[in-house]
């Protein structure tokens, strides 16, 4: 019998490949990390040992040794797919070549394996449409990176078997992810659409003169973003009136439409607006040094990921 509760096969061992492999592999699944290319199969494990090794000392993980036993690496489509119950497929952000991959592994996985699309914004049904398993296929869209950011976007086309959402929830459930469901297939899914939103609006005010990009920075970092990293908008607005969020509606929703008359213009992601955007964020480090810096990133996230797990088991 084997030691792995499950088999899942990681297809693309790029950013997000490995950190999925981490995923699967934290909970006991047996993971096999596929790649066609084999000079990104021979860094992977030594990458994700980094990645493991950050996990230990945030206290997240208990030894790197046993995650790693789980992964396997794998540069043939058809090996990697044998036998696999579930197939997070993280290749490049091109429908063209996803269309073909989903086609392959279509016909080479066993009849009810799970395939899902790590994919940040094509729609399932652009990819799957004339698919003679597509009934087993959804977007399963991770948060970077996966392993330490917990939330998951699932998002079926109207043809995706009802039963299979269900399965791809419990299984990210147990992996200790945060699915939530995409109940209509909409560009961005739901997490870029709010990005987008907050990001159109920052670019907008720095364009506009009335913040400098660091200051903006300090506004969601020491503001909005400290109440965002343990409790939802519609929460934080239920705790800012006497009455809960019908009273918070009743006392701002004119000043939020005013607001929003201000809001219908596209901001511009180029010119003088980057320039300042951009020398702000050079200022904070130089390009060679973002390596360093998502390091520095992911210890972080890891710390944090570790207090909220630990705050919700005493809650």
């Amino acid at each position: 019998m084997s030691k792995f509760k499950q088999k899942a096969t990681i297809v693309g061992a790029g950013l997000i490949g490995k950190s999925w492999a981490i995923v699967f592999a934290r909970a006991g699944w047996s993971v096999t990390l596929y790649d066609s290319d084999s000079a990104v199969l021979d860094v992977a494990l030594a990458e994700i040992e980094q990645h493991a090794a950050t996990m230990q000392d945030a206290g997240m993980l208990e030894n790197t040794e046993s995650l790693l036993a789980g992964i396997s690496l794998q540069g043939d489509l058809s090996t990697a797919l044998a036998e696999a119950e579930y197939v997070q497929e993280c290749g490049p952000e091109d429908l063209e070549i996803k269309q073909e991959l989903f086609a392959t592994m279509d016909r080479l996985a066993q009849a009810d394996t799970v395939l899902a699309s790590s994919t940040s914004a094509i729609v399932t049904s652009n990819f799957t449409g004339n698919l003679a398993g597509r009934g087993r296929m959804l977007v399963a869209h991770p948060v970077n990176p996966p392993h330490l950011v917990p939330l998951v976007e699932l998002s079926p086309a109207e043809w995706t078997d009802p039963a299979v959402v269900d399965r791809a929830r419990s299984i990210m459930e147990s992996l200790g992810q945060t699915p939530i469901l995409v109940r209509q297939e909409i560009d961005g899914f739901i997490l870029n659409r709010l990005q987008a939103a907050l990001l159109n609006e920052a670019v907008r005010l720095v364009e506009g003169g009335y913040v400098s990009p660091g200051d903006l920075d300090k506004t969601v970092a020491d503001g909005l973003g400290l109440r965002w990293s343990f409790m939802g908008p519609f929460e934080t607005i239920d705790l800012n009136a006497p009455a809960g969020v019908r009273d918070y509606a009743a006392r701002y929703s004119p000043f939020f439409e005013r607001i929003v008359e201000s809001q219908s213009t596209v901001p511009d992601w180029s010119g003088d607006t980057l320039d300042s955007i951009d020398s702000y964020c050079r200022s904070l480090l130089t390009l060679d040094e973002i390596p360093v810096k998502s390091r520095w990133r992911d210890h972080k996230l890891a710390l944090l990921r570790s207090h909220k797990r630990q705050v919700s088991e005493d809650g």
